[in-house]
Formats: C-alpha cells, sequence, structure tokens
C-alpha cells in the first residue's frame, strides 16, 4: 500500500534550476522573432491559474477531454491490458490521470513527471490518497529532457505513457517529432502512448478558447514574465506587454505572442534586449489536428495509431500509439 509519505519519499526532483532556465530565456530572446520556452508557464502560481483556465465557459479541451475519459475509459483499458507501470508527461493536477488508473485493470505504479514542484506535491499527495494500491513514483523534471524513469517494486506487464491534454499540440512539428520519438524509447518495443488531441474546428472557437473573457489566460501568459523577473533578475515591465492569442488556419494552430506596447530595453543577466513598439515574443503554440496530420507525424516518428477515441462536439481525440 502506498502512502502520502510513501509518495513524497520516492521523488525524483529533477527541477531545472536557475543557470538552466536563465540560458534557455537567452537562447530564445536572441532569436528573430522572439521566443520563450513554455515550459516555464508552470510555477505554483501559473499552475493556479493554469487550473482556472480549465474552469473557463471558453476552454473547452479540458471539460471535453474529461468527459471523454469518463466514456471510454473502460474500452481503454480493455485495450491496454492489466498491471501497467502509467508515465505521465506534464501530469498538472492529475485529474484526468485518476479517471484513467480507476478504470485500469491492477495498475502496478504511476509515475507522473512535470516541472512544478507545486504541483506535483500537490496532486501526488491527493492521488497516493485516492489510489493507495498503486505505487507512487513521483518526478520533478523538465519532460522534454531525457528522464531516468524509477523502477516499480512489482514488475509490470509494460509501460503505457499518458500524454493528455493536448499538450503534444505546443510543440513545433520537429520537436514534436524528436518529443515522439523519445516517447517510443522509453515505452519499449511493447510499450503502449496514449495521447490527447485537439481537432481541427470553427476557428472562432479556438479563439475564444484562449481569450477568455475574464483574463485568466492573459494573466496566466504575463505570469511567465513575473516568474522571470523573480527567479532569474530580469526586469520585464509587465504593464508593458500584452497577451494576443490568434489562430493560424495555414498552420492549423493557435500562435500565442506577448506584444510589447512601447518601445523598450529588458536587461537578463547582464545583456540588454530592446524591443520595438507592437514586437511580438512567441511563448507558445497550440496545434490542432487531422486524423490526417496527426497519423503523419506519429509514422515519423516510428509509430502507428492502433487506437482512437474521439468527442464529437467540440472535436478532440484520444490517439493509442504503439511502435511501427
Amino acid at each position: 500500500m502506498s502512502t502520502v509519505s510513501d509518495a513524497l519519499e520516492a521523488l525524483t526532483d529533477l527541477q531545472p534550476d536557475r543557470a538552466r532556465i536563465t540560458a534557455d530565456i537567452l537562447h530564445g530572446l536572441s532569436l528573430r522573432p522572439r521566443q520563450l520556452p513554455s515550459k516555464y508557464f508552470y510555477d505554483a502560481r501559473g499552475s493556479a491559474l493554469f487550473e482556472q483556465i480549465t474552469r473557463q465557459p471558453e476552454y473547452y479541451p479540458t471539460r471535453t477531454e474529461l468527459q471523454l475519459l469518463q466514456d471510454v475509459a473502460g474500452d481503454i483499458a480493455t485495450v491496454v491490458g492489466p498491471r501497467l507501470h502509467v508515465v505521465e508527461l506534464g501530469s498538472g493536477s492529475g485529474r484526468k490521470t485518476e479517471l484513467l488508473l480507476h478504470a485500469l485493470t491492477d495498475p502496478v505504479a504511476y509515475t507522473p513527471i512535470e516541472i512544478s514542484r507545486a504541483a506535483l506535491l500537490a496532486s501526488i499527495a491527493r492521488m497516493a490518497q485516492a489510489l493507495p494500491d498503486i505505487e507512487m513514483l513521483p518526478v520533478c523534471a523538465d519532460f522534454t529532457r531525457p528522464v531516468q524513469l524509477p523502477e516499480p517494486q512489482r514488475e509490470p506487464a509494460r509501460r503505457l505513457l499518458f500524454f493528455p491534454g493536448s499538450t503534444l499540440g505546443n510543440f513545433a512539428h520537429t520537436e514534436a517529432v524528436a518529443l515522439l520519438q523519445a516517447m517510443r524509447q522509453t515505452m519499449r518495443r511493447d510499450g503502449m502512448a496514449l495521447i490527447g488531441i485537439d481537432l481541427h474546428k470553427d476557428p472562432a472557437l479556438i479563439e475564444a478558447a484562449y481569450n477568455d473573457a475574464a483574463g485568466v489566460t492573459a494573466e496566466f501568459t504575463l505570469n511567465l514574465l513575473r516568474r522571470l523577473n523573480r527567479e532569474i533578475g530580469s526586469d520585464f515591465d509587465l504593464d508593458s506587454f500584452q497577451h494576443r492569442a490568434r489562430y493560424s488556419v495555414a498552420r492549423l494552430r493557435i500562435e500565442t505572442e506577448l506584444v510589447s506596447t512601447r518601445a523598450q530595453t529588458v536587461s537578463v543577466a547582464g545583456r540588454s534586449f530592446d524591443f520595438a513598439d507592437g514586437e511580438a515574443m512567441t511563448v507558445e503554440y497550440s496545434h490542432k489536428y487531422t486524423d490526417a496530420s496527426f497519423a503523419s507525424l506519429a509514422a515519423e516518428a516510428g509509430l502507428r495509431v492502433t487506437a482512437q477515441w474521439n468527442a464529437s462536439a467540440p472535436a478532440f481525440g484520444l490517439r493509442l500509439l504503439q511502435p511501427a
């Protein structure tokens, strides 16, 4: 039986340090157009704000995927089989995983990999209480970098990588292929990956989801600058940047940016970066998929779609991948 204290003692802490964050930010600001890595959204406040986003009326992905999981979790359990070591990338609150773990037959262990230590500790404390028979092996790390997974005490039949929330869509094409290739190696030859994908639909519906009327998404985006000021000593003026999210039909993706509202200079680690009035920094993509585009993406990574489940309105999907 796994207790909360057992889960916390098993924590593997590989959270990025100040030097790593600073290097990533300096690299992104040196690009044209400038970029900031979306993975750094998730400090404690950012994680809490994202949970608020998922409850906004315009933000359909979370509630749609939760309902889809409730409807098809039994079918998924039948397809993937018993005694799994479930590994979740970017686990967040773990709400979706809890539904999946309850439906699976005799799951052996659960390894959430989450960059926000606060979010990870909160979710694992709840999960250990709700699922005491599953060994909890949390890892605080950036899942986009190689992570050595802890091994469960009980031998699993196979690994199931769980990547819900359409998070794969946050990666540019080349990065998404590389991530899927890494997942193929992690799952091993007999493993599987269950991935949530947001499907192409009415652009107005998509844009509204990233521009909620309450302004929570805008606050979430700007919180990235607040975190950088606090953790690496940058001097971004939050009042001089605005959130902007627009859907590109040609590229099938939301493009989220922070736009400078005046000419200004920002200092990071002793280096100065000049921004023009109206200059935008890309902070996140959110790609949407068709069946054909996702199957093609998976194939580039040496994977194939072996099962799929869809919500019809708004369109959202879960795809099961295995090595080709």
